[in-house]
């Protein structure tokens, strides 16, 4: 028995994937969820060969998601946009159905799916560099901390450090882990709010209270927590530009 999740916050979506899959004896939806809170607990608990996943959804979308899964389920998009299609198969997506779709579609995703070598799939795998990413998900990070998921707004930021294959995201509270790369959120931040300034730290512009030799030729950012953090000599002149002086 091939077991089945349905993860989508439209419960007409859900109950048309549902439908469809009556015609498969040996599928068996599990759970159908409404939002990717939900979604990831319930894969986490009943691990599925499948997953039909929506894409813009409340709290957070199907890619974010995914990024926060430790369990790799073959993935089937349902999404009313078009515009994500290239993301979703450069995630290592089995299909993606544009909403509405009609039965032959759904079979022969369906299809496609029992033909592909599951051992080759996962589909977290490289979502952290792709880029094309929804309007809104520069504004916030989503964390994975132990059993919870957070959602941080970009503003709350101070400061991000590389810290070997992940980075450190510093708030005024604490820090937290993303495994995603430097490079990742350079691109992925907004460039008037946060800058790098070394090849191991990106500061939010906010944060930055003055800037003071340290050696020869050589600069420290001070922040408002008074964390000091080294300026590198290709950063300096980027930096001051970004600042206008």
């Amino acid at each position: 028995m091939k077991k089945v999740i349905i993860i989508d916050d439209e419960p007409l979506a859900r109950l048309i994937v549902s439908e469809y899959l009556k015609d498969y004896e040996d599928f068996e939806v599990l759970a159908e969820c409404s939002d990717g809170f939900e979604g990831i607990k319930k894969i986490s608990e009943l691990e599925p060969d499948i997953v039909f996943l929506d894409i813009q959804m409340p709290k957070i979308n199907g890619f974010e998601m995914l990024e926060l899964l430790n369990y790799s389920p073959s993935i089937i998009f349902t999404s009313a946009f078009d515009q994500y299609a290239l993301k979703a198969f450069e995630a290592s997506a089995v299909d993606y159905l544009l909403k509405p779709f009609t039965k032959e579609r759904f079979d022969s995703a369906i299809e496609k799916w029992k033909k592909t070598d599951k051992s080759r799939i996962n589909p977290i795998s490289n979502l952290s560099e792709i880029e094309n990413k929804q309007p809104d998900e520069h504004l916030r990070v989503v964390i994975k901390d132990g059993s919870e998921i957070k959602i941080i707004p970009t503003s709350e930021i101070h400061y991000i450090e590389a810290y070997d294959d992940y980075v450190k995201i510093y708030t005024k509270e604490r820090y937290h882990l993303k495994k995603k790369t430097m490079n990742y959120f350079e691109k992925a931040l907004k460039s008037s709010q946060f800058i790098r300034i070394h090849r191991s730290y990106i500061i939010n512009i906010n944060e930055l209270t003055k800037i003071e030799a340290f050696e020869k030729n050589s600069y420290v950012a001070i922040l408002r927590s008074n964390k000091r953090i080294p300026i590198s000599r290709t950063a300096y002149g980027p930096l001051k530009e970004s600042l206008g002086v």
